[in-house]
């Protein structure tokens, strides 16, 4: 177990099931995901079995178990978002990305999640890059924007 979960752990002593969400959140912000072996130890110290954790864990959309990717890319699919289409946004990325939502690509690099809604209703269709907006977006601009990352980001 690594020190950073033991001190985890360490904050919900005589924990019951009823600190299982807590828990996974807590070491979720800590990680940026949940891993195997956090699950296991997580088990271990509230008496639980790994697949009644992973029951919970996977109910629930806000965890995740692989880490993201160097650029995190969030498509928003809320109702002003769909409305608007971005069903068409999140195909474009999954074919420039390669991959399909919940994903990370095998060099760590992109990672597509999609959200129910960002909170930019206004500005639809959207989607976040590390908590960059990108608003009024069509397959083109997303494919662009993309590309963009691809050659080192904004910053670049």
């Amino acid at each position: 177990m690594t020190p950073d979960i033991e001190s985890i752990l360490a904050r919900y002593p005589d924990a019951g099931r009823d600190a299982l969400i807590p828990l996974l959140q807590d070491v979720q912000e800590v990680h940026g995901y949940l891993s195997r072996e956090s699950i296991q130890s997580v088990g271990r110290h509230l008496r639980l079995p790994t697949s009644k954790i992973y029951g919970v864990a996977t109910f629930y959309n806000q965890f995740r178990f692989q880490p993201n990717g160097k650029y995190h890319v969030q498509v928003c699919r809320g109702t002003a978002c769909h409305v608007k289409e971005s069903a068409g946004i999140l195909e474009a990325l999954q074919q420039e990305l390669q991959l399909a939502a919940g994903q990370t690509s095998r060099d760590g690099t992109f990672s597509l999640e999609v959200v129910a809604c960002i909170g930019a209703c206004g500005l639809a269709p959207v989607m976040s890059i590390n908590g960059e907006f990108y608003a009024g977006l069509t397959p083109k601009k997303t494919r662009k924007i993309v590309e963009m990352y691809r050659e080192g980001g904004p910053e670049a």
